[in-house]
């Protein structure tokens, strides 16, 4: 089993950066797939960016190419999200989340969320 809590997240103005961490208790954290979502009110859960058990492979959703970059470092058990050059239309709570599954951009295939971070990027 693996326990997720994300930190990082606030008030940010457009144009702006933030670092997401999301750490990780089990030690078998190294094992899975991780993957960040955001949800904006009134909006399903929307997939943001996953990573390889080694970091070697990242995929990103369309609307944060070349804005966000994931990484993580099994030593620390954690993974993070830069986020950079942030748009008012990135305010949602983060969430990060292991992957058990096989279908790395659907919500279903991911077993284990935190807590969610708020992030919140003014004009």
């Amino acid at each position: 089993q693996v326990q997720l809590v994300e930190s990082g997240g606030g008030l940010v103005q457009s144009g702006g950066s933030l670092r997401l961490s999301c750490a990780a208790s089990g030690r078998t954290f190294s094992r899975y797939f991780m993957g960040w979502f955001r949800q904006a009110p009134g909006k399903e859960r929307e997939f943001v960016s996953v990573i390889s058990w080694s970091g070697g492979s990242t995929s990103y959703g369309d609307s944060v190419k070349g804005r966000f970059t994931i990484s993580r470092d099994n030593a620390k058990n954690t993974v993070y999200l830069q986020m950079n050059s942030l748009k008012p239309e990135d305010t949602a709570v983060y969430y990060c989340a292991a992957n058990s599954g096989r279908d790395l951009m659907a919500v279903s295939a991911y077993s284990y969320w935190g807590q969610g971070t708020q992030v919140t990027v003014s004009s």
